[in-house]
C-alpha cells in the first residue's frame, strides 16, 4: 500500500489555528504486512535514531489497528520529503498518512471527515490535518471534538514560494512565547484580516492578500526569536509577493506569488 500526504502551511497570517493550505510536497509511505516489524526511513529524519525509535507514524499507525482487534506487524518505508520542525505540517502529513493506511487496512471505506476527526485525536488543531486531508484552502474549527470545516481551490497561477531556514523550531516551544490573553482590539484586527482575506481568495482579489495577512497575535513574538524571519518577510514583499506569512510556527516562511 502506498499513501501519499501533502506539506500544509497553516496561519497564514491571521489565521492562527484555524486556517491552512496545501502545498505540492508531499511525504509517501509504502506499507505491507510482515512477520516483523521493521521501519526505514529515507529523507528528512534519515539518520535520526528517535525517528525510527519514536515514530509518530507507525505509533499512530499500530494504535488504531489494535483499538480494532488487529495486533499484525508491518514493514514501513517512509519517503519524507516535508522538513521537520520547519512549520510544514510535517507531524500532521505522519498523522493523516497513518491513520488513512490504518483504515485502509482494517477494510474501512474511504471517508475524508472519517480521517480527518481520527487525526484531530492526535494533533489537536485543525489548521495543518484539513488541508492535509482534503487538499487547497481550507477554514476550520472544532466543535464537539469534530472538525468543521470549508475549502476551496487554490488557482494553479499562483505559487508558493517556500523560504526554509536551517533552524528548526518546536510548535510546543513556540506556544508558550504567546500571551495567555488578547485584548479586544487585537482579536478584532485578526478576526476582520482573517475574515477578508479568505474572502479575497474565493473572490480572487488577489491585490487585497498584502494588507489581508496582517497578524497581531503570533508572528511576532515568534519571528523574535529569530530575527532574519523580518528580513526575509521585508525582501518578499519588496519583490511582489502578494502575501509573506510565518508558516505555522516556523521557521520557515510561506510566500504566495503569480508564476
Amino acid at each position: 500500500m502506498v499513501v501519499s500526504v501533502p506539506a500544509t502551511s497553516a496561519n497564514l497570517g491571521p489565521g492562527f489555528d484555524c486556517l491552512g493550505l496545501s502545498l505540492n510536497l508531499r511525504n509517501r509511505f509504502f506499507i505491507e504486512p510482515s512477520s516483523f516489524h521493521a521501519v526505514k526511513l529515507v529523507g528528512e529524519g534519515e539518520g535520526i535514531p528517535k525517528f525510527l525509535t519514536n515514530n509518530i507514524f507507525t505509533k499512530v499507525f499500530y494504535e488504531i489497528l489494535k483499538k480494532h482487534g488487529n495486533d499484525g506487524s508491518f514493514k514501513f518505508l517512509l519517503h519524507n520529503k516535508v522538513p521537520i520542525t520547519r512549520g510544514m505540517g510535517s507531524s500532521s502529513a505522519m498523522i493523516v498518512g497513518a491513520v488513512a493506511s490504518a483504515f485502509a487496512f482494517l477494510g474501512f471505506a474511504f471517508d475524508r471527515e472519517n480521517i480527518l476527526n481520527t487525526a484531530l485525536i492526535y494533533e489537536n488543531h485543525p489548521d495543518n490535518i484539513t488541508p492535509a486531508v482534503f487538499g487547497g484552502y481550507n477554514a476550520a474549527f472544532v466543535e464537539k471534538k469534530k472538525v468543521i470545516s470549508l475549502k476551496t481551490k487554490i488557482p494553479s497561477f499562483l505559487k508558493a514560494v517556500m523560504v526554509i531556514p536551517n533552524r528548526a523550531i518546536s510548535t510546543k516551544q513556540s506556544r508558550h512565547l504567546l500571551p495567555k490573553r488578547y485584548s479586544v482590539q487585537e482579536s478584532v484586527f485578526n478576526l476582520s484580516h482573517a475574515s477578508l482575506m479568505t474572502m479575497a481568495i474565493v473572490q480572487g482579489k488577489w491585490d487585497l492578500l498584502r494588507c489581508c495577512s496582517k497578524d497581531r497575535m503570533h508572528q511576532y513574538k515568534r519571528m523574535q526569536t529569530y530575527p532574519v524571519l523580518f528580513a526575509i518577510q521585508k525582501l518578499a514583499l519588496e519583490n511582489n509577493a502578494l502575501m509573506s506569512t510565518l508558516s505555522g510556527s516556523g521557521s520557515s516562511f510561506f510566500n504566495m506569488c503569480y508564476e
